[in-house]
C-alpha cells in the first residue's frame, strides 16, 4: 500500500542523482577557480621583479642606460669621436673634456659613447645567433635521438673541449679583424653551451603526454618540434641569452684589445685599452681607466640581470 510506481521511483532517483552531480561539478569548478592565481599584467610583473629582485633591476637599469647612450650617441657626445686635436693631447679630465683626451687629442667620453654601439651590436648579435642555433640543435638532438643525437653531441663535445675565449681567438685569427668576423668568432663557442642546456630541457618535454598525443594523431616532426617542444624550452633559452650577453661584450673587448676586433679609428672599448694606453698608464691613466669602467659596468649589468631573470623564470629557484 502507498508504494511508489517503479517508473516514478526511477524518475525521482534519476533527478536527485543529476542534481547531486550538478552540485558537485559546480563546487569542484568553484574550488578550482578559487585555487587559480590571478594572472599578472606586464606592468605588475615588472613591479614584482623590481621589488623581489632589486639587483636584477639595477642590472636592467644599466642595460637600458647603455642602450640609450648607444642609440642617441650623435646627440649626446660632446665631440666627434674620430676628430683629434693635437693641441689637446693627454688633456686631463676637465669641465670641457669630462674624461680627458687620448694621445691623438680625441675626447674619451665621446669615444666611450660611440663604443657602446659596437659592444651592444656584437653582444646582442653573437648571443642571439649562438643561442638560437644552439636551441635548434639541442631540440633536434633530443627529439631525434639515436645516431643524430650521438653525432651532434660528439660535435658539441669537440667544441666544448676548447675554452670559450681561446676558440673565439682562433676563429678571429683565421677570419681576420672585422666587426662581422668578431660576431662569428664569438657566436660559435656559444652554440654548444646553449645546445647542451636546451637538449636537457627538451628531453624532459619530449616525454610529456601532450607530445605523445600529437605524435599519435599523426603530427609531423616539424610541427611537434616548432609548436610543442620549442615553446616549452623558451625559459632556459631566454636565461642563456641574457647570461651570454655579458660574456660576448667581454670577448669583443678582449679580441679588440689583442688587435683581432675592430680597427682604428673605430671607437671600441677594447681597442681603447690597447695601443698606447698601457704605455701612458702613469702619464695619462684616464685613457685606460674610463673604458675599463665602461666594460666592467656593461658586463656587471648583464650578469646581474641574467642571474635575476633565471631566478624569476626557473620554478626551482623561484622564491617569494
Amino acid at each position: 500500500m502507498g508504494a511508489q510506481p517503479p517508473s516514478e521511483f526511477c524518475s525521482t532517483r534519476g533527478s536527485a542523482t543529476g542534481s547531486i552531480m550538478a552540485t558537485n561539478i559546480t563546487l569542484s569548478h568553484a574550488q578550482a577557480s578559487a585555487r587559480l592565481a590571478p594572472k599578472l599584467t606586464f606592468g605588475e610583473e615588472v613591479v614584482k621583479f623590481v621589488s623581489t629582485k632589486p639587483l636584477g633591476a639595477g642590472g636592467a637599469l644599466i642595460i637600458l642606460a647603455m642602450m640609450f647612450v648607444a642609440a642617441f650617441a650623435p646627440a649626446l657626445a660632446p665631440f666627434d669621436p674620430y676628430v683629434g686635436d693635437y693641441g689637446l693631447q693627454f688633456a686631463r679630465p676637465s669641465a670641457e673634456h669630462w674624461f680627458g683626451t687620448d694621445e691623438f687629442g680625441r675626447d674619451i667620453l665621446s669615444r666611450i659613447m660611440y663604443g657602446a654601439r659596437i659592444a651592444l651590436f656584437v653582444g646582442f648579435s653573437a648571443s642571439f645567433a649562438g643561442c638560437t642555433v644552439g636551441l635548434l640543435l639541442g631540440v633536434i638532438s633530443a627529439y631525434s635521438g639515436g645516431t643524430v643525437d650521438l653525432l651532434l653531441e660528439r660535435l658539441m663535445d669537440i667544441l666544448l673541449a676548447f675554452p670559450q675565449l681561446i676558440l673565439a681567438l682562433a676563429i678571429a685569427s683565421i677570419l681576420g679583424p672585422a666587426v662581422q668576423n668578431v660576431v662569428i668568432a664569438i657566436t660559435i663557442p656559444i652554440i654548444p653551451r646553449a645546445a647542451r642546456v636546451v637538449r636537457a630541457a627538451a628531453l624532459s618535454v619530449k616525454e610529456n603526454v601532450y607530445v605523445e598525443a600529437v605524435q599519435a594523431l599523426g603530427a609531423s616532426r616539424r610541427r611537434v618540434i616548432f609548436q610543442h617542444i620549442i615553446p616549452n624550452v623558451m625559459a632556459p633559452y631566454i636565461i642563456l641569452l641574457t647570461a651570454q650577453l655579458g660574456g660576448a661584450i667581454l670577448a669583443e673587448a678582449a679580441l679588440s684589445y689583442l688587435g683581432l676586433g675592430t680597427a682604428e679609428p673605430t671607437p671600441s672599448w677594447g681597442l681603447m685599452l690597447s695601443g698606447s694606453a698601457p704605455s701612458y698608464a702613469e702619464k695619462a691613466p684616464w685613457i685606460a681607466v674610463f673604458p675599463g669602467i665602461a666594460i666592467s659596468l656593461g658586463v656587471f649589468g648583464f650578469n646581474l640581470f641574467g642571474d635575476s631573470l633565471r631566478d624569476a623564470l626557473d620554478p626551482k629557484l623561484r622564491r617569494g
